[in-house]
């Protein structure tokens, strides 16, 4: 009875999977055009393009990414390999674990506050992107430091045994062991960022046109999802919200799919 609920909690779960994918195929794959790819949105020809949002999303990923994997992954390891006061470790997992429930609009709110008008940072993917970082790193940490636990002692005990240093050892034992599970949090949080929108409402903003990345950076910006909401709400236009939606799935594929070769050619190298 036990392996029957859970075959079919499992089936379930993929049964919903595939009708919500399937949902958003077929009402999206109809409006995906090489116009609707390659061209920005035009109101003087009456023309919908979306190759601005595209590469604003992959602009803010690259920004953010940059930036949170060296904080989490580095803060991860001075909780598992270096820190020794239990006051401090239990204080920072109670702000990650924190900054994990905080829902996103306030990340948006608190990123518009203190990026924009403190900081004096124009709307845009770099205001954006620090946003994100800030969201993103409770998922970096947690998965690397559970990552960094599952290597044996014995790995660490070795490699001093030979004569490493500490910094030694950890950059090539501890972390090449480590590998899945710190591409595992990039993974996630590549899908997060992909996927946001509220807090990027106000920190990134609403512009439909094609810039550069420098000029990105300090200039409002709309992600696909972003558009997505724009298009879905304030302009009605449902079936460029699919088509929008179809293409976010398969963007946040491909990426997961990079990420994923990414840590396996690394883990290679460092074997």
């Amino acid at each position: 009875m036990l392996k029957l609920l859970v075959r079919l909690s499992g089936a379930t779960v993929c049964l919903a999977l595939a009708a919500l994918i399937g949902y958003i195929l077929a009402n999206g794959a109809a409006g995906i055009t090489a116009e609707f790819l390659t061209t920005q949105t035009s109101y003087v020809h009456d023309t919908i393009g979306i190759l601005p949002n595209i590469l604003n999303t992959l602009y803010i990923v690259l920004v953010a990414m940059v930036i949170a994997i060296p904080f989490g992954t580095c803060a991860a390891v001075y909780l598992n390999e270096y820190a020794s006061n239990k006051r401090v470790v239990r204080a920072i997992g109670f702000a990650v674990e924190t900054l994990t429930g905080i829902p996103s609009v306030i990340f948006g709110l608190v990123g518009m506050l203190f990026f924009i008008q403190i900081m004096g940072l124009q709307a845009g993917i770099l205001a954006g992107g620090l946003t994100l970082v800030v969201m993103v790193l409770p998922t970096i940490i947690s998965n690397t430091l559970e990552s960094l636990k599952t290597v044996p002692d014995a790995y660490r005990e070795g490699s001093l045994a030979l004569g490493g240093g500490k910094w030694h050892m950890i950059r090539t034992v501890v972390l090449p062991n480590a590998i899945d599970g710190i591409a595992t949090g990039c993974i996630l949080a590549i899908g997060r960022i992909v996927g946001e929108s509220a807090a990027l409402l106000y920190t990134a903003g609403f512009g439909l046109i094609l810039n550069s990345f420098m000029t990105a950076l300090s200039s409002s910006s709309a992600t696909l999802t972003v558009a997505l909401y724009v298009y879905a709400t304030e302009r009605g236009e449902l079936s460029v919200a699919f088509s929008l939606a179809t293409i976010l799935l398969i963007l946040t594929l491909l990426l997961n799919i990079a990420a994923t070769l990414c840590a396996r050619k690394l883990g290679t190298k460092e074997g």
